[in-house]
């Protein structure tokens, strides 16, 4: 990371030149919401789901382990689309475990190409992993940030509003800033949110440790 896409991985946006077009006439059109704002993107856990059926929720990313029972969404908030990505909550190679990967990246970023697409027709978009900490959080400042280069700042700003206690998966923040093409912009935005997590809830820490991802926190 740090000098754009490496081999192999192709640098994803909204189709090219002709998508950034569509978004610059956009703005300039005064359409604020030319990307997922987050007064648009809901973050929760599984447990919490089943409070957004009256929310107007619209479009559903789903990020659960290999072998979790998948919630019934479709039932449960009949979204108008609704993708799934199954891996574990790690940031490195454990034997056993299943982490994320850039093809699961890039399957979010595609989940934020259909909801773009899908303008007008769009209302809560709603982001969830197990628990609303990590998985989800991750992807969320990621679509945020996806169809705005040099908003990574706020995309973690805003991130900290709509789920304070939150510590996003730095691999998946790392190969999305690779794909985006932000040379570093969204790992450093990442390191500028922990320390801010970090001085809001110092617990945190003990949790980051208990799960073998000490690492990531910040010197």
């Amino acid at each position: 990371p740090g000098r754009g896409p490496a081999p192999g991985i192709r640098a994803v946006g909204i189709g090219g030149r002709a998508g950034a077009v569509k978004v610059a006439r956009r703005r300039a059109a005064g359409h604020e919401e030319s990307m997922p704002l987050p007064t648009r993107i809901t973050i929760c856990g599984i447990p919490e789901i089943v409070g957004f059926r009256d929310a107007g929720v619209t479009h559903v990313l789903s990020m659960i382990g290999p072998l979790a029972d998948q919630p019934p969404v479709d039932e449960w908030l009949k979204p108008l689309h609704w993708s799934v990505l199954r891996f574990h909550d790690v940031v490195k190679d454990w034997a056993g475990y299943d982490g994320p990967e850039v093809s699961h990246v890039m399957a979010v970023l595609a989940f934020g190409q259909k909801v773009e697409a899908d303008r007008p027709n769009i209302g809560k978009i709603l982001v969830h992993c197990h628990m609303g900490i990590s998985r989800s959080t991750a992807a969320a400042a990621i679509l945020m940030s996806q169809l705005a280069p040099g908003s990574e700042a706020s995309a973690f700003a805003a991130l900290h509003r709509v789920r304070p206690r939150c510590w996003p998966n730095s691999r998946m923040i790392g190969y999305a800033d690779t794909l985006l093409g932000r040379k570093g912009e969204l790992i450093a935005a990442l390191k500028a949110h922990q320390r801010e997590i970090l001085r809001n809830h110092p617990d945190i820490a003990e949790l980051v440790r208990s799960v073998g991802r000490g690492d990531e926190l910040p010197d």
